[in-house]
């Protein structure tokens, strides 16, 4: 695997009205493309091939054309061939959640002999110019954006050169013309605290994801459903926006156990932020899960080797990472997908950090 960091942007290439409306359910091929921009075939196929030799406004006017009437490339060769890689592009590269992605993506990539090329956004959730640009130059088979994604205009012209996007684990609401594989988020965290509720809980706190992502939104939305389902008052001092990192849970779970009237029991947004839920816990005396019961999400290692083990919302991102990248795969040859959007099932995984409240 080839790992690339984001590039800073580059500056847009200048755009030419279009003399005709965009024919983009139709796609043309090279020699056409040649044709209407009024240049050689060979200059085309530098432009698409991400080839030097090609001065700024040719290469402009061919890329204008393409966005106007879309591009058919040849499909992808058929598994023993010879292919381009599949390009694999993270927010970040940190903690389990990559790893569980990639055992995903070579699962399928080995099948179909597809080398893999990361490229990380470095915290960013939105493609920059910079990585748009050299992924049209490396032509990849298609692309699998895992918690980040490309703008719309990106999108639109990754679709003209006929390169596929799948996202998995979107960090929001996707367009129409996106292909998306996630988790059922909402349903996940409803039954999460459906289980305090049951052990007896009614001081149930959350600390979120990221409002702007939509997992954070979605798990957040099933604490609430849960709490108005059983007819328990939302209470605000118990609702904390956070984030999906240790620190996140153990700044807010420090405040939460400061309060008068503190949690028997806290909803963390992954993992992550439920370890630093039981190191607030150890500092504040409270013993896990006789005094603080606490539940997590995602089902990354190290969380059932934790004391006690975390309860926590399996998200089965490896089997998510396979059916994104199959997808890719599928389209790059000319094969249509059931769907636009694959959610798989959460799963609520009951271990020994959950237990009726303290009397």
């Amino acid at each position: 695997m080839t790992l690339h960091a984001a590039q800073p942007p580059r500056e847009p290439a200048p755009a030419t009205e279009p003399e005709t409306e965009p024919v983009r359910d139709h796609p043309v091929t090279a020699a056409r493309i040649a044709e209407l921009a009024g240049v050689s075939p060979s200059t085309v196929s530098k432009v698409i091939n991400g080839r030097p030799g090609v001065g700024p406004g040719t290469r402009a006017a061919v890329e204008e054309v393409i966005g106007r009437y879309g591009y058919r490339r040849r499909p992808v060769a058929a598994k023993g061939g010879v292919t381009r890689p599949l390009e694999v592009v993270f927010h970040e590269l940190a903690g389990p959640y990559p790893v569980a992605v990639l055992n995903g993506v070579q699962r399928v990539a080995r099948e179909h002999r597809l080398a893999v090329v990361l490229s990380e956004l470095q915290g960013d959730h939105t493609t920059g110019g910079g990585w748009f640009e050299d992924v049209l130059m490396r032509r990849p088979t298609g692309v699998v954006a895992v918690f980040s994604g490309p703008t719309e205009a990106q999108s639109r012209r990754l679709r003209a050169r006929g390169i596929p996007v799948v996202l998995v684990d979107p960090t929001g609401e996707t367009g129409c013309h996106s292909l998306s594989v996630t988790t059922g988020n909402r349903a996940g965290a409803r039954d999460a605290v459906r289980h305090l509720l049951g052990l007896g809980h009614r001081r149930i706190a959350v600390i979120t994801g990221p409002p702007s992502t939509l997992s954070g939104r979605a798990r957040l939305h099933g604490y609430q459903d849960a709490l108005r389902r059983a007819g328990v008052p939302l209470a605000p001092e118990l609702v904390r926006t956070g984030g999906f990192r240790v620190e996140d849970g153990l700044r807010h779970a420090r405040d939460l156990l400061r309060l008068p009237e503190p949690p028997t029991a806290v909803c963390a947004p992954n993992d992550g932020a439920a370890i630093g839920v039981y190191q607030a816990a150890a500092e504040a005396g409270r013993e896990v899960p006789r005094e603080l019961s606490v539940v997590g999400f995602d089902d990354f290692f190290p969380s059932a080797w934790l004391v006690p083990p975390l309860t926590t919302v399996r998200q089965p991102l490896t089997e998510m990472a396979a059916a994104a990248t199959a997808m890719v795969v599928s389209l790059a040859r000319g094969r249509e997908v059931p769907g636009r959007r694959v959610e798989f099932a959460a799963e609520l995984i009951v271990r020994g950090s959950t237990a009726p409240p303290p009397r």
